[in-house]
């Protein structure tokens, strides 16, 4: 199963011809794990980026219709690596991996994901 988010580009995420500057990508690839987590139940995000990768296949404009579509490939003990394409017109424009870990910002270390949220992210593996 994949989760989708919709994204609205922005005038401002374009360069002068209009092209999605790199950088953009990123970006929705955040909001998106974002929204991801969110559905899953953690409004609160305690979460550190470990790892991003990008694979771009395709030029992205403004104008066009842009959705993320995100799966999880692993859940280790604080870790989750998801992968993410990035669709453009239906039409895929960039592959992206990351990995994130579960983080207790008071002791400054990883923490186990919770058996709940586990099971949710399951569904998406």
């Amino acid at each position: 199963m994949t989760y989708r988010t919709d994204i609205q580009v922005r005038f401002n995420d374009t360069d002068m011809l209009g092209h999605l500057n790199n950088t953009a990508y990123a970006l929705y690839a955040e909001q998106a794990r974002v929204m991801f987590f969110h559905a899953l139940g953690m409004e609160k995000i305690t979460l550190i980026l470990a790892h991003i990768s990008l694979d771009f296949r395709k030029q992205v404009t403004f104008g066009d219709d842009v959705y993320v579509e995100t799966t999880v490939e692993k859940i280790g003990n604080s870790s989750v690596t998801l992968l993410q394409a990035i669709f453009a017109n239906n039409t895929l424009a960039v592959e992206t991996k990351s990995v994130v870990v579960l983080f207790d910002y008071d002791a400054q270390k990883p923490k186990k994901i919770p058996d709940e949220l586990r099971r949710g992210l399951g569904v998406y593996v």
